[in-house]
């Protein structure tokens, strides 16, 4: 049986207000993984911020912000092995496949997000948390978006939204469907994994508007960039678009709330399993 430590931001909340592992309240499907893990016998330890010194064979660097600190890396760095050192930066500009300047030739429709993942809010929660702690923000500076914004065309974006770091430009490729538009998610630990195509009658495909679901095939290229950006676990959204996938959202901490909950922990043995293949390699 594996030590397995879970490396969180000093001021997440990754037990939720339970406080124990095998109670409810968590935010994270990593939460649900690590309960089915210790109940097949594996330890597991939640490590809040950089300063504790655990004996671990098999850590997970958890920390839930779109790039995560380097001292946090440098941490995870320490222990035998650690699941996504390799993808401490999922910025929209670094993992999305359609991403676009004011000078591409796009004709259609485009959308503007934040270039920091979930809108900015996980850094705006942090910088409060550290407030209130005392201590310095974590990530100075950061923007929260309050919602993303279409555009006919390029041309109708504002000219100051492709000067800002904070946002990012995206080509808008909803994958049509009968019943309205579909939206891929691949779930993946390892080697296992699930992946399943989401209909919606909206364009912004999300949790609560889903009217189906049916499992799909990962493709290749997805599977390459999963490699290239460094994730052992995680969850990708992505569409097909000209017989093509196009990555939109890469996530290192993925949730398990709200009406995806009981789909997403379906899934736990599964990837349960997966995390065993990991640590039987490095173990």
């Amino acid at each position: 049986m594996a030590r397995i430590a879970v490396i969180t931001h000093e001021f997440d909340r990754f037990l939720g207000w339970g406080g124990l592992l095998l109670r409810r309240g968590s935010p994270y499907m990593l939460f649900d993984l690590m309960g089915e893990l210790k109940r097949r016998g594996h330890s597991v330890q939640i490590i809040k911020g950089t300063s504790a010194k655990p004996e671990a064979d098999v850590a997970v660097l958890h920390v839930d912000a779109t790039v995560t600190p380097p001292e946090y890396v440098e941490y995870a760095r320490g222990f035998p092995f650690c699941l996504n050192i390799g993808a401490a930066d999922i910025s929209k500009r670094r993992v999305s496949g359609a991403v676009i300047g004011r000078d591409d030739g796009w004709p259609g429709p485009v959308i503007v997000k934040s270039n920091l993942n979930n809108l900015g809010t996980r850094e705006r929660t942090l910088n409060r948390r550290s407030r209130r702690a005392g201590k310095p923000e974590p990530f100075p500076g950061a923007e929260v978006l309050d919602r993303y914004r279409i555009h006919a065309s390029l041309a109708d974006v504002p000219p100051a939204v492709f000067d800002r770091q904070d946002l990012v430009v995206e080509k808008f490729v909803p994958e049509p469907d009968p019943d309205g538009f579909g939206a891929r998610f691949w779930l993946f630990c390892g080697e296992r994994e699930r992946c399943t195509r989401h209909v919606s009658p909206q364009s912004l495909v999300k949790g609560e508007d889903t009217i189906r679901r049916e499992p799909v095939p990962v493709p290749d290229e997805l599977r390459a960039l999963r490699r290239e950006l460094g994730f052992d676990y995680g969850k990708f959204d992505f569409v097909m678009h000209e017989g093509r996938a196009v990555l939109l959202d890469a996530n290192k901490t993925p949730g398990s709330v709200g009406n995806l909950s009981a789909f997403l922990a379906a899934g736990n043995a599964n990837l349960a399993d997966g995390f065993e293949g990991l640590i039987r390699k490095v173990t």
